[in-house]
C-alpha cells in the first residue's frame, strides 16, 4: 500500500506543478529503477537449500508501484481493475501450488530405476 501511495505521489506532484510530459518520463524512469532495486532486495537465495525466496514479494512490490503510477496519472478505473487482478493472482497461486507440487512429485520420483 505504501509503495502505491508513494509512486502515485511521485507522479501527482510533478503533474500538479505543471511539469511537461517529457520531464515526467524521467520521474517514471526513476520510480521504475527505485522499485526494481527495492524488489531485488526482497529476493533471497538460500544456497544451502538451493531455493530462491521472495520472488512473489518482489513482483508484488513491482505491481503495487505500477498501480500507484497509474492512479497518479488519473487512470483510477485501470488502477482498481489492476488491483483486483493482482489480488486474484495472489489468491489463486497458493491454491494451485499443492496441485502443481503433486504433479511434480508423481510416480516417477518413488521409482528407483
Amino acid at each position: 500500500m505504501l509503495v502505491a501511495v508513494g509512486a502515485a505521489l511521485f507522479v501527482l506532484g510533478p503533474l500538479q506543478s505543471g511539469m511537461e510530459i517529457g520531464d515526467l518520463s524521467r520521474v517514471l524512469q526513476g520510480i521504475v529503477q527505485g522499485i526494481g532495486f527495492l524488489g531485488a532486495g526482497a529476493i533471497m537465495v538460500r544456497a544451502a537449500r538451493r531455493e530462491v525466496e521472495g520472488l512473489t514479494t518482489a513482483a508484488n512490490i513491482w505491481a503495487t508501484a505500477g498501480i500507484g503510477v497509474i492512479a497518479g496519472l488519473g487512470l483510477e478505473a485501470t488502477a482498481v481493475l489492476s488491483t483486483f487482478v493482482v489480488l486474484i493472482i495472489l489468491a489463486a497461486v497458493p491454491a494451485m501450488l499443492p496441485k502443481l507440487s503433486a504433479k511434480k512429485s508423481g510416480p516417477n520420483e518413488s521409482d528407483p530405476s
